[in-house]
């Protein structure tokens, strides 16, 4: 199976991408991670990308792409992939489409994990991490044993401020995929709600693998 994974910061797309992998034995490719392994391995693209990597750039759209396209010719894609964290964009989502096509690889589905924003805002701001374990706790939904909890720590991108930015990006930015794909039929909303056991069992009931 072929997908995309869609969802605002904090909607548990992590939790769930991993639950899918470990279903269907698939691949899960983020663009960071397949931009790094093009500039470690030196490739033509991997090359012009580490120019723009190196100066704090964004790597535009016609190398990140041809990048992806690359990595899912790989053996180890023929079963299928979930693809992360793009596109984010809908000019991207057409681009990527145009060379999916080109390359003979259809998507199977677009899968969104939707969350209010108000909930996303609680979960991201309860975050603690232990500096010694790395372990990440919640101080409603996950707390931390009492004898650790004074030495937890408040990432700076987890505050209010900081989530609602965030937030914001998406909805201007990466909403409007949402759309596009559910007119292509390809979209299958997800209530990201609830305990995460329970958000994966819609997830495969959405994708028919209940």
């Amino acid at each position: 199976m072929r997908m995309i994974l869609v969802g605002p910061p904090g909607a548990g797309k992590g939790t769930q991408a991993a639950e899918l992998i470990d279903r269907l034995r698939i691949q899960h490719l983020s663009t960071g991670d397949m931009l790094r392994a093009a500039v470690a391995q030196g490739t033509a693209l991997g090359k012009q990308a580490d120019g723009h990597m190196r100066s704090g750039g964004l790597v535009p759209d016609d190398l990140v792409i041809p990048i992806v396209i690359e990595r899912i010719k790989e053996p180890d894609c023929q079963n299928g992939f979930i693809l992360d964290g793009f596109p984010r964009t809908q000019p991207q989502a057409e681009a990527l489409d145009r060379a999916l096509d080109a390359a003979g690889v259809t998507l199977d589905a677009v899968v969104l994990i939707e969350v209010p924003d108000d909930l996303i805002v609680e979960r991201i701001t309860g975050r603690r991490m232990d500096p010694q374990t790395k372990i990440i706790y919640h101080l409603r939904f996950n707390p931390p044993p009492a004898e650790i909890a004074d030495r937890l720590e408040h990432r700076k991108d987890d505050t209010e401020e900081a989530c609602r930015a965030r937030l914001g990006k998406y909805h201007s930015e990466t909403a409007p995929i949402i759309p596009y794909y559910e007119a292509r039929g390809l979209l299958r909303r997800i209530d990201g709600v609830g305990a995460p056991k329970d958000i994966t069992v819609r997830t495969f009931q959405a994708l028919g693998l209940a």
